[in-house]
């Protein structure tokens, strides 16, 4: 994408105009403004994350219709499934593709299936901004399948622009601010947590705490192999741990899993 350095440079001072100045919603608009003179994308969507409370919104692009799916719905509970969510409550920093993050089952899980694919993205990928204590933004980019994936071109500019992302997004969000959505009564029901804890929405049955970690990992998208890797336990083990989670809690198969989690999650916030 050939743009003028003329016109780059007057972009980019918008830009740092805006951010100390003006409210989140110019502060975007000129983030997208200016990105989109170097890579094209359809979307962009700006959360914060703080534990594992529902996340604010501070910017989106999205059209009402658009908005319900990726904001309203993923409020709801997908987000704690979602591998940017994780990656930047374990504090990533810098450019990252949704491929590079995600699970190797995560095409092929039931929250992919049941909401992921309603997004109707050929790709995600993000700047990853950690923020003091155990906040963190994502500027989130994202293009639909009408559009393709990113081209690798792409997809280093973007990693290269990043710490000029990064450094821009904490000047103007150097913490999430208090009087942010993260602070509404729904978020009373999902609690700020001093540190991310995998298994926190299983607490209420009656699994142990090995069984609740392969219940998350299991929704996130992990096989069975990837599951023993991330607990230093061997296939067998992991399968043993399934069949016994599966029995207690009265299911057959991931789809009753995942039924179960969106059933947790919307007790939790009524």
């Amino acid at each position: 994408m050939s743009v003028s350095r003329a016109d780059d440079y007057n972009q980019l001072a918008t830009l740092i105009a805006t951010t100390r100045e003006t409210s989140g919603e110019l502060f975007g608009k000129a983030m997208v403004a200016w990105l989109r003179q170097h890579v094209s994308f359809d979307h962009c969507v700006i959360f914060g994350y703080r534990g594992a409370s529902r996340p604010p919104l501070l910017f989106e692009t999205f059209s009402p219709v658009e908005s319900h799916v990726f904001v309203a719905l993923y409020q709801e509970g997908p987000y704690l499934l979602d591998p940017f969510h994780h990656a930047a409550v374990e504090r990533k920093e810098g450019f990252w593709r949704m491929r590079e993050l995600a699970p190797d089952r995560f095409y092929a899980s039931e929250y992919y299936r049941s909401y992921y694919s309603q997004t109707r993205l050929a790709e995600e990928v993000g700047f990853f901004v950690p923020l003091p204590g155990k906040d963190a933004l994502v500027v989130s980019l994202m293009r639909l399948h009408a559009s393709g994936p990113f081209g690798t071109a792409d997809a280093r500019l973007l990693r290269d622009m990043a710490p000029a992302v990064i450094s821009l997004v904490r000047l103007r969000w150097p913490g999430l601010p208090a009087d942010e959505p993260a602070e509404t009564k729904q978020d009373e029901a999902i609690a700020p947590i001093a540190e991310f804890e995998r298994a926190h929405i299983w607490k209420s049955l009656s699994l142990t705490p090995r069984e609740k970690q392969v219940v998350d990992l299991v929704l996130q998208g992990h096989s069975t192999e990837s599951i023993a890797r991330a607990m230093r336990i061997v296939p067998g083990t992991v399968k043993v741990h399934r069949r016994n989670i599966y029995r207690k809690l009265k299911i057959k198969s991931q789809a009753g899993l995942f039924a179960r989690f969106v059933e947790i999650i919307d007790a939790r916030i009524r």
